[in-house]
């Protein structure tokens, strides 16, 4: 029986590169789209439109194309998931019976694709090439001040990614200035270098149990931008489990602006 992958794309480049990879590892697939993804279409089977108010269509049709596993990759955004509990259809509004919270979406996701008998696989099966592992990606070591806002705040990003509240804290002159919640790293990032000003810190981690089936955090070229643009001097990030989109356009962005990039292990 060929093996029929529903590519769940979101924004951005990954969907992409994750559809090719799936391609070359003997997967026929098809995306649907819940937002622009360059390069996605030549990449797969071909592309259905999608919305993630209109739930019960995506159902129907990844039923109707045959579809064995299912990989959600790229940008969802949490508002979009508001959307679909208050406005969206009947299938789309059973998304919030139970919270909107994480965990409580992957639960309500996995066991309806279940039911039709559809597996939702780790990303990272698609992703692998991608994920940082190096210790320092710039030429640039962290200052003895940067490693105590990294170490600092690689306690508390851990703590608050384990509680469910976000992965990415903002830290200047030994105080956090900002914490993420739903907004996003980016967003995290340009307000938290609006209140400190330049010289600020970015941590971020990762869950103990975080689910790689829904979500692999990932910093790019945006999240250099915004850094850059607040002054800021230091991102880290977890090591392993944190993908870097566009490795060598970030870097040289990191190194223009004379930012540090390095990672953490657990525990560390």
């Amino acid at each position: 029986m060929e093996r029929c992958l529903g590519l769940m794309a979101g924004a951005g480049i990954i969907p992409g590169r994750a559809a090719a990879e799936a391609r070359r590892q003997g997967w026929k697939v098809v995306a649907f789209a819940f937002a622009e993804a360059p390069g996605l279409a030549a990449a797969v089977e071909r592309v259905l439109p999608s919305s993630i108010t209109e739930i019960q269509t995506v159902l129907t049709a990844l039923a109707a194309e045959r579809v064995t596993a299912v990989a959600f990759v790229g940008k969802f955004w949490k508002q979009s998931v508001f959307s679909a509990a208050e406005r969206g259809d009947a299938a789309g509004q059973q998304l919030g019976r139970e919270g909107l919270s994480d965990g409580a979406l992957a639960r309500m996701v996995v066991a309806t694709l279940e039911a039709m008998g559809v597996e939702v696989l780790d990303q990272r099966r698609f992703l692998g090439p991608w994920l940082l592992g190096a210790e320092q990606l710039t030429s640039r070591a962290p200052s003895a001040a940067e490693w105590d806002e990294i170490r600092a705040g690689w306690r508390l990003a851990c703590d608050l990614a384990n509680r469910g509240i976000g992965q990415t804290v903002v830290r200047a002159h030994g105080v956090t200035v900002a914490v993420e919640a739903a907004e996003g790293t980016d967003e995290t990032i340009r307000r938290g270098v609006g209140l400190s000003g330049p010289g600020a810190v970015v941590v971020k981690a990762v869950a103990d149990d975080h689910d790689f089936r829904f979500d692999v955090p990932a910093v790019g070229r945006t999240t250099l931008d915004a850094m850059a643009a607040g002054g800021a001097t230091a991102l880290a990030v977890a090591r392993g489990r944190t993908l870097l989109v566009d490795g060598e356009s970030v870097t040289r962005r990191a190194e223009d602006a004379g930012i540090t990039v390095v990672t953490l292990e657990d525990g560390r």
